[in-house]
């Protein structure tokens, strides 16, 4: 049976980060360092990672003297000695190595936030397509609970294993949602996405296509990207998705386009954001256009939109830090709600 997570007048949650060399599990380290109720017990890496035996604070220099644990290796003799001491993981780990693991841990008594991919789509069919792989565990897929903190708090707050939102899909979803589930969109319209992220959304991993002196403006993975169909299967309607990369190290924008019902009415788009959002402490709704600028190293999404009543086409933009709100910030506020916390807790005084 599952450990039930603690709420904050019990003990702090002993927790591990398995990836924890790349941008998302190093975020995570310093979102955990500040966290009261959190206390990081294991740093690990993939069993054939260089970074074995480094220091997290020696890979990554802003951390000395904030986290100085050694970088240990995966193995199953590292679960078998510690993984039942935990009260939760955090993996930022490839995807397939989530659906072959996540499992384990459910058993050994620890709750997953899964930041792969492994299990945010909930038909398997849809992971040779999209990810490269068979989904190793069909029922650990049926358990999971897609993690978009303001939208599934309730079902996040009884989980034991969260599927962590892609970064693009947070955005698109934010913008998307409040629309969608108030039926105000036109159905079977064409719903389109386009998205534009910094290279940090690559992973750290060096790659030519993503190196920052050879990266331009240029769209990528048009119609066949894997965010796609996360997009369409939580916002419940069909998207076109168009990812964009761009010179710059990490922020995301995107925008989506919308056809609305006749008669609806400006009041009735405002309300749906304002209704949605307003005690949603880190969504902003802004009065002018998103900007990266106001939102890089930050865990706030800021939305703004435009309603034209005579075509009845909504354009909704949203701006998040790709490796915070679209990855380990969003994994902090899901841990925060199945702790019986507050999502923003311990969010709101990131240091920038």
């Amino acid at each position: 049976m599952t450990k039930a997570i603690s709420d904050s007048n019990n003990s702090i949650q002993k927790v591990a980060i398995i990836g924890a060399s790349g941008y998302a599990g190093a975020e995570l380290v310093g979102l955990l360092s500040n966290h009261s109720q959190a206390h990081i017990c294991h740093l690990v890496v993939s069993e054939n990672s260089s970074s074995e035996g480094k220091l997290f604070s020696d890979l990554h220099g802003r951390f000395k003297s904030i986290c100085d644990l050694p970088l240990v290796a995966f193995s199953s003799a590292w679960f078998d000695e510690y993984a039942a001491d935990l009260d939760a993981v955090f993996f930022a780990t490839p995807h397939d190595f989530s659906a072959d693991w996540a499992q384990a841990f459910l058993d050994a008594g620890v709750k997953v936030f899964d930041l792969s991919g492994g299990f945010r789509l909930k038909d398997a069919s849809d992971y040779p397509k999209y990810y490269g792989f068979e989904h190793a565990d069909k029922n650990a897929l049926a358990k999971a609970i897609y993690g978009l903190a303001e939208w599934q708090h309730d079902d996040i707050a009884n989980a034991n294993l969260v599927a962590v939102p892609g970064c693009y899909p947070t955005a698109s979803l934010l913008s998307l949602k409040p629309l969608t589930v108030n039926n105000l969109v036109v159905e079977n319209s064409l719903v389109v996405v386009n998205g534009i992220s910094g290279v940090t959304g690559a992973g750290r991993n060096a790659s030519l296509a993503t190196n920052f002196n050879e990266v331009s403006l240029k769209a990528y993975n048009v119609l066949q990207h894997r965010h796609q169909p996360e997009i369409s299967q939580e916002a419940d309607i069909a998207v076109i998705f168009n990812p964009h990369i761009a010179p710059y190290k990490r922020g995301l924008l995107a925008t989506v386009t919308l056809q609305l019902n006749a008669g609806v009415t400006s009041a009735q788009v405002d309300d749906a954001f304002i209704s949605a959002y307003s005690d949603k402490p880190l969504v902003r709704l802004v009065s002018s256009w998103p900007e990266i600028g106001n939102v890089a190293n930050t865990p706030f999404a800021d939305i703004h939109w435009k309603f034209d009543e005579d075509k009845q086409v909504v354009v909704v933009s949203c701006a998040i830090d790709n490796v915070l709100k679209g990855a380990s910030s969003q994994a902090i506020q899901c841990f925060n709600i199945a702790s019986g916390l507050p999502s923003e807790y311990s969010l709101l005084n990131k240091a920038v």
